[in-house]
């Protein structure tokens, strides 16, 4: 699940942002709405987590005219305008959620959690390619019903392939899918991964390389 948190404050966003990777969601951050806006252009996010008072404006005014646009995505608000009628104005112009800060870390995080899973349609619990098998909801892999090691981020960029099985993934898409959005895509992190992860995966090889398109499995 990935998660986009929107804090003008560095300290708090960098506690946010830890806090939910901790967590085991891919996160990205940033500091205004206009930055948030084209990271909302460019990704798909299962829920966003919302300053109310930024530089660039009231949060609460942006996401009123994202939701007359048609927006769904889950928005989750943390703010110190904590008084009753400004939560209902929070919930009633387009929050899912209002959280009033000072607030506990691990109730944060139950909360992002709980709105992910009311905005996202669930998967099929089980994917598969062959002989190899993701269950999503036990978060394990096992090919040939061996039960493989996987890291968190080789979970997600396996999930993503076999979520797209039979076309070619694009590069870009892996890399959003397991790490955040300051990840160059020139960087070889992928490719480090992808070597490691088909060890893991054994023999036969299930990923192959589609030149100028990116990786496919099945």
């Amino acid at each position: 699940m990935r998660i986009l948190v929107i804090e003008d404050d560095e300290a708090l966003r960098s506690t946010v942002h830890s806090s939910l990777r901790s967590a085991g969601f891919a996160v990205d951050s940033v500091g205004d709405l206009g930055p948030a806006d084209e990271a909302l252009f460019v990704n798909s996010y299962d829920c966003v987590v919302f300053d109310r008072l930024l530089p660039g404006g009231d949060a609460l005014d942006y996401v009123e005219r994202k939701r007359a646009e048609g927006w769904a995505v889950p928005v989750l608000f943390l703010t110190a305008l904590g008084e009753p009628g400004q939560r209902v104005a929070g919930l009633r112009r387009g929050g899912d959620d209002y959280l009033e800060k000072p607030f506990v870390i691990a109730e944060m995080v139950a909360r992002v959690r709980s709105l992910c899973r009311r905005g996202r349609v669930a998967p099929p619990p089980v994917l598969r390619a062959g002989d190899l098998e993701l269950d999503t909801g036990r978060h394990e892999v096992r090919r040939g019903g061996v039960l493989l090691s996987l890291t968190r981020t080789e979970f997600a960029v396996l999930r993503c392939l076999l979520e797209n099985a039979g076309r070619p993934v694009p590069r870009d898409e892996l890399i959003r899918a397991g790490w955040d959005i300051n990840t160059d895509p020139a960087s070889n992190v992928l490719d480090v991964l992808l070597t490691g992860l088909r060890k893991k995966l054994l023999t036969p090889p299930l990923i192959t390389t589609v030149p100028q398109a990116g990786y496919r499995i099945g």
